[in-house]
């Protein structure tokens, strides 16, 4: 099935170039020639892109959950709620910490969780982020991004099939799915 053409309003990622994405990000982390101790990253977004990472540099990887895109079916941003703890497999959070989501919209949710961290964590030595896109009306710069995006689309991400569809729908989906994929 072929996606819808990418305009200024929307964009529209195949899982194919979701992936792409995410190996080019690391790509530029590496190539800054940064060295870091561990990865945090926000989900939900963020937590397939802080995996890959955290596979990729073989870093823990910790998990914050923020969430402001609860209204209006996800696509008005509300007020911002941040976990009181972080999952992580080794420890706290110390040393130097690459902060990972998967977009910077406003920089809002980046911003106030940047300044989280370091206020609740004070062993974090430096941080730095890195996302796949930055849209252009954010107030953050991100130290690592793969695209910018001026025009401030909605980016319609391949994960994003999952939020509509519910168990008793599953039988429907899988057979329509493997209908698709004989094509």
């Amino acid at each position: 099935m072929s996606l819808p053409p990418n305009t200024d309003t929307d964009v529209w990622v195949s899982w194919s170039d979701y992936n792409r994405l995410i190996e080019r990000l690391a790509l530029i982390v590496h190539q800054s020639g940064w060295k870091f101790d561990q990865i945090v990253c926000l989900a939900r977004g963020g937590v397939r892109v802080g995996d890959v990472l955290s596979r990729i540099f073989d870093v823990p990887l910790g998990i914050l959950a923020t969430s402001s895109y609860r209204e209006a079916a996800g696509t008005v941003q509300g007020q911002l709620d941040i976990a009181k703890f972080i999952t992580i497999t080794r420890g706290t959070l110390s040393g130097r910490v690459l902060l990972v989501d998967d977009m910077v919209d406003t920089g809002l949710t980046f911003s106030k969780v940047y300044d989280h961290l370091l206020a609740q964590f004070p062993q974090i030595e430096e941080m730095r982020t890195a996302v796949l896109w930055r849209k252009g009306h954010s107030k953050v710069e991100p130290n690592y991004f793969v695209e910018k995006l001026p025009t401030n689309p909605w980016i319609h991400q391949p994960f994003e099939d999952y939020d509509s569809l519910r168990p008793h729908q599953l039988e429907a989906w899988i057979r329509k799915g493997v209908q698709n994929s004989d094509e």
